[in-house]
């Protein structure tokens, strides 16, 4: 879209570039929408972090995708994967599919969905979230942690970013709950995790 073109929608601002594994993606953003003037250094950090143990995930979802960043990021990387993104706003919603279209991830499909209400049930092989902060921590601990280890298949895992002010609450999460969880990394203002699911349902989430 040139500087001079016409918007494709009334709330738009502007359009980001951005580059992962050596593609070229474009993310047009809307004014409101969650980081709007860049790829959020969370959601970048996460996208060069995850590493499934399964290399070919069949079934992701992007819990609180935003205007779609990481869920058509993976789309793009894992190309033969159904990949579903969520988010409580519509804005959001309307962005991510207008920007799944835009990068050519025909595997995405985008919904309204306030937390996993509204999302298709699992299993799943992969989940991902850039959890929000501002929500509260009971929220995050039961909507954006234990809810979306129980859509996982056996083995599967839930990487996640979160930024360092959660970094009081997400450690004490895994003893709580006898997760199998991990911090894969920590950098000035965010840290990554994984949690996988248990292979059989004798064990903890």
């Amino acid at each position: 879209m040139s500087s001079d073109a016409v918007p494709f929608d009334p709330y738009y601002k502007k359009r980001i570039a951005y580059t992962l594994r050596g593609q070229q993606f474009a993310f047009d953003v809307g004014h409101t929408i969650f980081s709007s003037f860049q790829v959020d250094e969370g959601t970048d950090l996460l996208l060069r972090l995850i590493e499934p143990a399964q290399p070919d995930p069949q079934r992701i979802l992007d819990l609180g995708c935003g205007c779609g960043v990481i869920g058509i990021c993976l789309a793009r990387r894992f190309p033969y994967a159904d990949v579903t993104l969520v988010d409580k706003d519509l804005l959001a919603v309307r962005y991510a599919r207008h920007n799944a279209a835009l990068n050519a991830t025909p595997n995405v499909r985008v919904l309204g969905s306030v937390g996993l209400s509204d999302a298709p049930p699992g299993p799943y092989d992969l989940i991902v979230s850039n959890i929000p902060a501002k929500i509260g921590d009971y929220a995050i601990e039961h909507e954006f942690v234990l809810a979306p280890l129980r859509q996982l298949r056996p083995g599967g895992e839930y990487w996640f970013v979160v930024v360092s002010g959660l970094n009081h609450l997400i450690p004490r999460l895994g003893p709580r709950h006898n997760l199998r969880l991990k911090e894969i990394k920590k950098r000035a203002g965010h840290s990554v995790y994984r949690i996988v699911a248990p292979a059989s349902t004798t064990g903890g989430l």
